[in-house]
């Protein structure tokens, strides 16, 4: 090792001393131009033949592998036309299953019920209000200090006007969210996103009153008429939006069921990925009769909104927070 350096060092001291040299000899023999043109061209020099040789094979390995693993990685999100989506496998979903977030739902849900002083009220409001997005011109009370808490401020009303109903239509959506899904109940299946279904019998469970003909299928059983048809919407509610859902039309309720289950999340990215998620997740059920026939509204909950109460029927309340 020793007289490696030593070799080093003397192949340097010798370049140096060139260096020296012809430096010496331009400045005697040419104009200062010249002499500091031929001093950079000399250091340059030096510089590269300190440096490795160029490897053009191993350059052009590494530069084409890099290039086809983001191809495929891009490809991933990106099916071909056709087939069916991509999901988490059962083991995945198993894991994710295996996560404590009724714990931390039930955290979260004290949290929420915590009392904040006055002076902090608006600076916390106003993260939230940022980071969620959250549209307060239309909030019935827009002052934040009127909210003694995160559960009064999440469950905040609206002004009647930012909402109106169409008085001629028979049905209006029963949450101020985003529609996910809508479309026709085929086979018993409901799509929670597009390409990803859960089962209709597993939701909404057995229906009291209903005929138990094995030949006919459960979305059969439900309609009163060959004639009529099962349609379905799926109603996302992020956390900036208003979080009461109200009757969407007139009619009666005949079954109420709770649902006891997980807290994953129902983000639209989450609800592409795992399979019957609905199903998966603590929910309350409502069936009963419209003036078509059939009809039914549910609940779910979801990360850190792990509380429904129905007003109606103070029976049926879940725990940590109203949605």
């Amino acid at each position: 090792m020793a007289a490696v350096l030593r070799r080093a060092c003397s192949g340097v001291s010798s370049r140096v001393s060139s260096l020296s040299y012809s430096q010496q000899r331009v400045l005697n023999t040419g104009g200062p131009r010249r002499s500091v043109f031929q001093m950079v061209c000399s250091v340059l020099e030096i510089c590269r033949s300190f440096l490795p040789r160029r490897r053009t094979l191993p350059l052009l390995l590494v530069t084409g592998g890099g290039y086809l693993g983001y191809q495929h990685y891009k490809g991933r999100g990106q099916p071909e036309e056709g087939a069916p989506p991509r999901t988490a496998s059962p083991t995945q979903v198993a894991l994710y299953h295996s996560f404590p977030t009724r714990l931390l739902s039930r955290a979260w849900g004290r949290l929420n019920g915590v009392e904040l002083p006055t002076w902090l009220r608006k600076p916390v409001y106003s993260l939230y209000i940022w980071t969620f997005g959250v549209n307060m011109q239309e909030a019935a009370v827009e002052d934040l200090h009127h909210y003694r808490n995160l559960g009064e401020f999440f469950r905040r009303q609206l002004k009647p006007a930012v909402r109106p109903l169409c008085a001629s239509s028979c049905l209006i959506s029963p949450a101020d969210g985003r529609i996910l899904h809508f479309g026709r109940v085929q086979n018993s299946q409901v799509e929670q996103v597009k390409g990803v279904t859960y089962s209709l019998e597993h939701f909404l469970g057995p229906q009291r009153g209903r005929s138990q003909d094995a030949s006919r299928s459960f979305q059969d059983l439900l309609l009163s008429s060959p004639q009529n048809d099962l349609f379905h919407v799926v109603v996302y509610l992020a956390p900036g939006d208003y979080h009461c859902f109200h009757s969407p039309t007139d009619w009666r309720v005949e079954l109420r069921r709770h649902f006891p289950g997980s807290l994953m999340s129902v983000n639209p990215g989450v609800a592409r990925l795992v399979k019957e998620l609905f199903c998966l997740n603590e929910r309350v059920a409502l069936s009963g009769q419209w003036q078509h026939g059939f009809f039914s509204l549910t609940a779910v909950g979801a990360t850190n909104v792990g509380s429904i109460r129905v007003y109606f029927d103070q029976r049926r309340s879940t725990r940590l927070f109203d949605l």
